[in-house]
């Protein structure tokens, strides 16, 4: 499978993820070059989009799915999937501390080469939320993200699909809005699904934004400066 190289499998059906692993997935599979994800990251996470990739491919594709983030994993943490008694999957350590959780349908795909598809198109339209989306949504509500220590984190995400019969699945974003209440905001992307350009299905993904403060153009130009240079700097 496509997300062999981005985990490790461990014993007793647990596996884990290594932090260069992590970073890898990151930029290779998701286009995306948060500090976090950085190898030598001293706050480093494992990307939300590697965990949701993670349980696609071990549990299958569900018609409809509610997922929830809800924690920070560190690298080389010990992971299972395991059902809870509301009968949702989630990814749990060893303290049975919770990471990502799914409430999802009875209808489900096991067809890896879709799943594949499906995992693509989300993680290149989340690789486009900085500076793309956030940035004019920033601008609109003249606000802004600390640019010394940027922190955007997962919140959810819904997947609502007509069928799982699919050949072509593509990912549009569709709309996206701010909520700001005082220095924390909520971001919320809606994005549709196509097959071959029919539409089969739509989804949104909310993010969670700390320590807000007045739009600052200046700082947020040096922001996404930063930012590309990573970007540059990785292709080179």
């Amino acid at each position: 499978m496509f997300l062999d190289p981005y985990f490790t499998e461990l014993d007793n059906n647990k596996f884990s993820f290594s932090r260069q692993q992590s970073s890898d997935f990151a930029k290779y599979v998701s286009n995306d070059f948060n500090p976090i994800h950085d190898v030598d990251a001293k706050k480093f996470c494992v990307p939300g989009d590697l965990l949701f990739a993670k349980i696609l491919t071990s549990q299958g594709l569900y018609e409809t799915m509610e997922v929830s983030f809800n924690g920070m994993v560190g690298g080389e943490t010990e992971l299972s999937i395991v059902s809870d008694g509301d009968g949702q999957l989630v990814i749990v350590d060893n303290n049975d501390k919770k990471y990502l959780s799914i409430r999802h349908g009875e209808e489900r795909s096991r067809d890896q080469a879709l799943i594949e598809q499906l995992i693509r198109s989300y993680v290149a339209f989340s690789g486009e939320n900085f500076p793309h989306v956030l940035v004019p949504l920033m601008k609109d509500n003249n606000v802004m993200i600390n640019a010394a220590r940027p922190l955007v984190m997962y919140e959810s995400m819904s997947v609502q699909l007509d069928r799982l019969n699919l050949s072509n699945l593509t990912l549009e974003s569709t709309d996206s809005h701010l909520e700001v209440s005082g220095k924390r905001g909520k971001v919320t992307l809606y994005f549709a699904f196509k097959d071959n350009g029919e539409l089969v299905g739509k989804g949104k993904k909310t993010m969670l934004l700390s320590g807000l403060r007045e739009y600052e153009q200046t700082s947020v130009d040096q922001l996404i400066t930063t930012y590309s240079e990573r970007k540059q700097q990785f292709a080179a």
